[in-house]
């Protein structure tokens, strides 16, 4: 019997993959990750490089992922039945020894493999391996501190309604927005109304080779990618420099 085991990869550099999952990852006999029909995957494109020769490969497809609203009684089902069809899939396979289903950032933030989780409870034995959440990778690459002393920050999707968005972003220090692509618009305007604009860029694709860091008043609002993220820094409490007192 071997078990289910979920390797967080970070956000999209495979340097910044834990040892731990880095060793899984190569060693691993079969692996499953998510990707859209028609796609290599993000997933397995960070880990080209790094499996085994003759690793059986296992492609989980997403049967829908924005031709029809998210909410819609049609996408949860399609959902909901691809999630349980790959909970009895990944189930079998462990019987047969190990498998390491890949995840991009970390697999219980945001992440797909969270519906696979709560259902294999009982079913199989599941290990995860912590990532390096995406958002942590773009505010790096950003260069820029992303909270100061007591800034509280908050975590929103995109896929929010606008007034929502505005709410909780006039309401929180320092925001991190995910789900951005073509919820940029709608973002770039609530926090616009906000008064948060001067603090506000937009990341996309994140530490990979073809990262783009924009100020988001500078962005282009109707060319966002997927793989992007807009972050509102906090301008909280801080020490004042040497003689910055003084000076005042």
């Amino acid at each position: 019997m071997g078990k289910i085991i979920c390797a967080g990869l970070g956000p999209g550099d495979p340097d910044l993959i834990s040892v731990r999952a880095d060793r899984a990852i190569r060693t691993a006999r079969q692996i499953a990750y998510f990707r859209k029909k028609g796609r290599a995957g993000q997933a397995r494109r960070i880990v080209a490089q790094m499996l085994a020769e003759g690793v059986a490969e296992h492609a989980m497809e997403y049967p829908v992922t924005t031709e029809i609203p998210f909410d819609s009684p049609e996408y949860n089902r399609l959902l909901a039945a691809f999630y349980d069809d790959w909970t009895a899939r990944l189930a079998a396979l462990a019987a047969t020894g190990d498998v390491v289903v890949l995840c991009e950032g970390d697999p219980l933030f945001y992440g797909s493999f969270m519906h696979l989780h709560a259902r294999l409870q009982g079913l199989a034995e599941v290990e995860i391996i912590p990532g390096i959440p995406g958002m942590t990778g773009c505010w790096n690459v950003v260069g820029r501190p992303m909270t100061w002393g007591d800034d509280a920050m908050c975590v929103l999707m995109g896929t929010l309604s606008e007034p929502d968005l505005t709410r909780h972003i006039a309401a929180s220090d320092a925001v991190v927005v995910m789900k951005t692509g073509r919820n940029l618009p709608k973002i770039a305007r609530a926090i616009a109304a906000a008064g948060r604009m001067a603090d506000a860029w937009l990341v996309e694709r994140g530490t990979m080779p073809n990262q783009r860091v924009t100020p988001l008043a500078q962005a282009d609002l109707d060319a966002c990618p997927y793989f992007a993220t807009v972050l509102v820094h906090g301008n909280g409490r801080r020490p004042l420099a040497a003689g910055a007192e003084a000076a005042e």
